[in-house]
């Protein structure tokens, strides 16, 4: 089976994209010295989004453990299996219900990075986040701590509504995180949300990439050996493609990464997949930002040429 449902060992001779897995230290200073372009806001707001169990909570709490240099889990993540009858019930659906941010240590307390992550309900088939919520998300409506409801949608009379959002309440980036058998688990409902999702952030002038998550779980196990092996892989390769002839991302804005899950210590392979993911939704995100500063500035200079 194609790009993700099989485990043969498919192997390319040269990697098609390069990784400099020894500067993992580098990759940590520019991330230190990372600041936002704009004065217009804070910090920049990268919004999650995918299926339930896809790794959104597990990537935010893996990029949070390599800025803190250990393992660490702020952002609540489930793996239920059935261990715990009540849990076992959560299995395959969303996890999140709320609307949170969740900001990431930079050295002591009370210091953090200038970007936020949110993550949201899970996309499903059938049930999970409405695609109008993830909008409202994007266009920053959605209040802190706002449950989303898949069968009620986010509405202005609503208290967790916010009717004048700010740059700093609004997402400067949509990232989907995808586990890398998206292709053979989803259903055509699924893609076509996934679609609507993606023209609205479109039609918001928000760039968008794609994580590919449990590459190690779900892909060939050439990967699972060896996580440098990821683009030698043609089960990835040909995942990454499809995504992109399904959904419309472009190759170079898919990053298949392993996220932290029962790891106890952090491994310099996996960081190095996570920091090169995280480089490219910062550049991105601070794109769209000074953007939008160039575009304000425009239209105040032409009020002022009319007056």
């Amino acid at each position: 089976m194609e790009g993700g449902g099989s485990k043969e060992q498919t192997v390319l001779q040269t990697p098609w994209r390069t990784v400099h897995w020894s500067k993992k230290k580098d990759e940590l200073e520019w991330l230190e010295a990372f600041r936002p372009q704009s004065d217009n806001v804070r910090h920049l707001r990268v919004l999650l989004c995918g299926p339930a169990a896809s790794g959104k909570s597990s990537f935010i709490n893996s990029v949070d453990s390599i800025c803190r240099k250990r393992i660490t889990g702020p952002a609540d993540a489930n793996n239920a299996q059935g261990a715990d009858p009540e849990l076992a019930k959560t299995a395959g659906q969303s996890y999140t219900l709320k609307y949170k941010t969740h900001r990431i240590q930079k050295g002591t307390p009370g210091k953090y990075y200038p970007f936020v992550f949110n993550d949201v309900m899970g996309l499903e088939s059938d049930k999970g986040i409405l695609p109008g919520d993830i909008k409202l998300a994007m266009e920053g409506h959605v209040k802190e701590n706002y449950k989303f409801d898949h069968n009620t949608p986010l509405v202005k009379s609503n208290a967790g509504y916010i009717n004048n959002p700010t740059s700093n309440d609004k997402a400067h980036i949509l990232v989907f995180v995808l586990a890398v058998d998206i292709n053979h688990v989803a259903d055509p409902q699924m893609f076509k949300k996934m679609t609507e999702i993606r023209l609205a952030a479109r039609d918001l002038d928000i760039p968008q990439i794609a994580i590919l998550t449990k590459i190690d779980e779900k892909s060939c196990d050439l990967v699972k050996k060896d996580l440098k092996n990821v683009y030698s892989s043609t089960n990835i390769k040909n995942a990454m493609e499809k995504l992109s002839n399904t959904v419309g991302f472009p190759l170079n804005c898919i990053f298949p990464l392993k996220n932290y899950h029962g790891e106890i210590e952090l491994n310099d392979d996996m960081d190095m997949l996570i920091l090169s993911a995280l480089r490219k939704i910062l550049q991105l995100a601070n794109d769209r930002v000074n953007a939008s500063g160039v575009a304000a500035a425009n239209q105040t200079a032409s009020n002022v040429n009319r007056t």
